[in-house]
């Protein structure tokens, strides 16, 4: 008996030393919600923040609608490139989506009214029609979609369209020139054109000085070449007045442009620089006056003068001369001297009092005033 009980404690002893070395148990019960389950580290992460599209900005950058089309033949249509090379004697037909459209083409069609241009508006298009094109029809067409209130209309910057067309011709390199010579006026505060424009889009075009004779370098800093404008001077100065002309080089052929002479302005853009001067003062009666309106300005820039003077009312006889011309006046520089002169034969009590010239150019207009009284 005192066997067994020896044997029974020995065997619950060495089963209590193997529970001892074994690892405790893992919590089992069950993960409440909510409870974490990441270990929690000392790794500081950047957070990101989403890139967020402006909307607005997008939405109020109206977006450009191309709605010219070319029409080719057998009714085919395409949208036109950029810049389109054609030979002369082609025959042109453009068309641009709208109800309403304008358009816009070389001023060499629109300043003769040429015959071979038609432009047709129909309901859903409008249709420009150029027969019998020659190498001077080169240039710029163009078209908008127009914003109508009733009468008033205004470009619809939405929808636009436009192609440059060289026209080839054989024995013209150059679009041709109305003239064999030309003045370009040189602005200090606008850039300068040379209309050198070709009609070879691949044409090696170079500007020349006539006297001294070089080749002036369009070095992309004071100037440059535009294929559809000519040479740009970007900054005109003084030195650079002259007699220019350029030359073309294409296909094996070499051509000399019209001569340029290039004049500089002294007086710069802007409203009329008005003086007013009367022959006289205080004139006694029956005496003839006179009155001189002065401008001076730029030299391809017209002035348009306006008179209001004491004897309008009782419509007083007067007579009103306009004149202009080229004034040279010193180092190179040209100025336009316009002049307006109101005259008043046997000055009378009603003739007294402000005589007032209202001069006016595309950049503004100026008023100035003199009195004359009856002595």
């Amino acid at each position: 008996m005192r066997l067994r009980l020896l044997l029974g404690l020995l065997l619950v002893h060495g089963a209590l030393r193997d529970v001892a070395g074994q690892n405790p148990p893992k919590n089992t019960h069950p993960k409440e919600q909510g409870e974490n389950r990441i270990k929690p580290t000392n790794k500081r992460v950047k957070p990101k923040i989403p890139k967020i599209k402006n909307r607005d900005a997008a939405d109020s950058a109206p977006k450009s609608q191309p709605i010219m089309m070319q029409v080719l033949d057998r009714g085919r249509f395409q949208k036109p490139a950029a810049t389109l090379s054609l030979p002369a004697g082609r025959t042109v037909e453009l068309r641009c989506k709208g109800s309403k459209v304008g358009w816009s083409y070389p001023a060499y069609l629109d300043t003769f009214k040429d015959s071979r241009l038609s432009v047709k508006q129909h309901e859903r298009y409008s249709q420009l029609t150029l027969v019998n094109s020659t190498a001077a029809d080169t240039g710029e067409f163009s078209c908008w979609g127009q914003l109508c209130t009733g009468y008033i209309c205004r470009k619809d910057e939405a929808k636009t369209g436009s192609t440059y067309i060289f026209f080839t011709e054989k024995g013209d390199l150059f679009v041709p020139s109305p003239s064999y010579f030309d003045v370009v006026y040189l602005n200090p505060d606008k850039q300068a054109i040379v209309p050198c424009r070709v009609t070879v889009l691949s044409a090696k075009v170079t500007l020349h000085r006539e006297f001294p004779a070089k080749e002036i370098p369009a070095n992309g800093t004071d100037i440059i070449y535009d294929v559809k404008r000519g040479f740009v001077y970007l900054q005109p100065h003084s030195d650079h007045q002259g007699v220019v002309y350029c030359k073309a080089e294409a296909g094996g052929k070499s051509q000399i442009s019209v001569k340029y002479q290039l004049l500089y302005v002294e007086v710069p853009s802007g409203p009329p620089s008005t003086t007013i001067l009367a022959s006289a003062n205080k004139v006694k009666g029956g005496d003839d006056i006179s009155v001189l309106c002065t401008v001076l300005g730029e030299p391809d820039v017209e002035v348009e003068f306006r008179w209001i003077f004491p004897g309008q009312k009782d419509e007083r006889p007067v007579t009103i001369q306009d004149t202009w011309r080229l004034i040279h006046r010193g180092l190179g520089h040209t100025t336009r001297i316009s002049q307006s002169v109101i005259t008043v034969e046997d000055f009378e009590t009603v003739d007294a009092g402000y005589y007032i010239c209202t001069a006016q150019n595309p950049q503004g207009q100026t008023t100035v005033a003199t009195t004359v009284e009856l002595s």
